[in-house]
């Protein structure tokens, strides 16, 4: 081992002496004499059988984001924080894991997706699978009743990832949650009102809400005559409608799931009905489903949402949707989902399936499941999805080869004369202090040239210029990269200047 260390040192030096000669620009001939004798040292040290080759990769269902794609996703994040707290929500945060038990059973069919931990001689423990599960246990945790939040985080899903479609196994969500007593459909209401809000100001095309409620999935399903205990399973097979034709639906709930056939058709008859407040109407006079009590109480709920949204300006964006049936189990009234209607596409843009951007509902049972005494905290929420909405932007921008800013700097601080880094130093820290976003390239002596040419590049909108003449007059040179034009600035109005300048943010989407 001892003869291996002596070679690696060698080769070590040796490659550190062949890249001297590169910087020095030696003579072809020199170089190459050098890297021959490199070659040989690397020769004598032979292959490195303890070194493991190794993929670099991101695992399946993972991403990094680049500067550019991060930028569009503060952007993104800043539409979305804004209109929560414009509503008055409050924010926390959760562990990324819980306990295993906190998530069993509270997801039917997709707890299958749920990532579990390998047992480290302690507490069992599970990814966090959402936001709203955690939100419930910290609600019964805290004994906490009221309170509208909004939680922006990463959740984990070992679903078969389609990522050209913003689905990952690692993702964001956004949820925005209000817990509490209220009177029926207000808070419902305004998670509807946010969810419309925040797509309308992301721009990412028409969208659709579809609306529905569990009491009367429920109801739909008894008096169709289907047995209490397939009701989740059903649910689950009815919530693929949005993908999948009813043939292939029915023949899955016969097939598989055991429903006799004239029962499925029954279920046909009705969630493949849509319409506006009308179809409510037109529901609550059915012989049958208006004899169903929970298919009544939640029809009637309906009818109220409607009237709020017609207040709220947004009821042309709603469309009650029989099919709508969210597959999680904790859902008890309300539901809501947004589909783009036509994904975009703008010249040359190839149309996106992203699905559904954003969906929600109430559950009132949820926080009840977690404390001691059984005490439930009714709730209703919304989560936006935004890993599809990224992708939408992200192929949006890249169509349109619009360049999107990666930093927010306002001025580099540039020299036109050597021997000024003094001078630099002293400017931009004086501008840091005031708070204003600055850089300097960090070379003693760069070209003028070299400066301008990256503020073009990062598009930085001001350069303040520091030469011999403008220190002798206690003035600073402020040049707009855009129009060129230069003015002399006393160096005490300097900030003020930039600000003024810099007022207006540049938008990156």
């Amino acid at each position: 081992m001892a003869d291996r260390a002596t070679l690696e040192d060698l080769v070590r030096l040796q490659g550190e002496r062949v890249r001297a000669l590169k910087q020095q620009k030696a003579s072809a001939e020199q170089i190459e004499e050098e890297v021959a004798k490199l070659l040989k040292l690397k020769a004598q040290l032979g292959p490195d059988e303890g070194k493991q080759k190794f993929v670099l990769k991101t695992p399946k269902g993972t991403r990094d984001y680049s500067p550019r794609q991060m930028a569009v996703r503060e952007k993104v994040f800043d539409v979305i924080i804004s209109c929560f707290k414009r509503h008055g929500a409050e924010v926390i945060d959760t562990p990324v894991f819980e306990l295993k038990e906190t998530l069993t059973g509270k997801y039917g069919e997709d707890s299958k997706l749920i990532y579990d931990l390998k047992d480290q001689g302690g507490e069992l423990l599970s990814l966090r699978y959402d936001l709203t599960v955690p939100f419930a246990r910290y609600l019964a945790m805290n004994k906490l009743t009221n309170i509208k939040r909004y939680h922006i985080a990463k959740v984990y899903r070992r679903d078969n990832p389609a990522m050209t479609r913003g689905r990952y196994r690692e993702f964001y969500q956004c949820d925005f949650d209000i817990a509490g007593q209220f009177d029926p459909m207000i808070p419902d209401a305004e998670c509807l009102k946010i969810m419309c809000e925040i797509l309308s100001s992301l721009q990412i095309g028409d969208f659709l809400v579809k609306v529905n409620d569990r009491r009367i999935l429920d109801g739909t399903f008894a008096i169709c005559g289907v047995p209490d205990s397939k009701f989740r399973t059903i649910c689950s097979s009815v919530d693929k409608l949005d993908k999948v034709s009813w043939e292939e639906v029915k023949s899955e709930m016969v097939g598989e799931k055991g429903l006799a056939p004239e029962v499925a058709d029954r279920i046909g008859d009705y969630v493949q009905q849509h319409g506006g407040v009308s179809l409510v109407e037109q529901l609550l006079q059915d012989p049958k489903l208006s004899q169903n009590k929970q298919a009544l109480e939640g029809l009637g709920d309906l009818k109220l949402l409607f009237e709020y949204l017609t207040l709220f300006g947004i009821a042309d964006k709603i469309s009650f949707d029989l099919s709508l049936a969210r597959g999680l189990d904790y859902y008890t009234g309300v539901i809501f989902e947004a589909v783009l209607l036509q994904p975009p596409a703008q010249a040359g843009e190839e149309p996106l399936g992203v699905g559904s951007v954003a969906a929600g509902g109430r559950y009132d049972g949820l926080v009840g499941m977690f404390d001691p005494k059984g005490r439930k905290v009714p709730c209703v929420g919304l989560s936006i999805g935004v890993e599809r909405i990224f992708s939408i932007v992200e192929q949006r921008l890249e169509v349109l080869e619009e360049k999107v800013r990666t930093t927010e700097t306002q001025v580099l601080v540039a020299s036109a004369q050597k021997k000024l880094l003094e001078e630099r130093l002293k400017l931009i820290s004086e501008l840091w202090d005031a708070g204003i976003k600055a850089e300097l390239l960090y070379k003693k002596n760069p070209k003028l040239l070299n400066q301008l040419q990256y503020c073009e590049e990062a598009g930085i909108p001001l350069v303040a210029i520091i030469g011999e003449q403008e220190l002798k007059d206690g003035v600073i040179k402020l040049r707009s990269v855009a129009s060129r034009e230069e003015v002399d600035v006393r160096r005490e109005d300097l900030v003020e200047e930039i600000r003024r300048k810099t007022s207006q943010p540049l938008c990156i989407c």
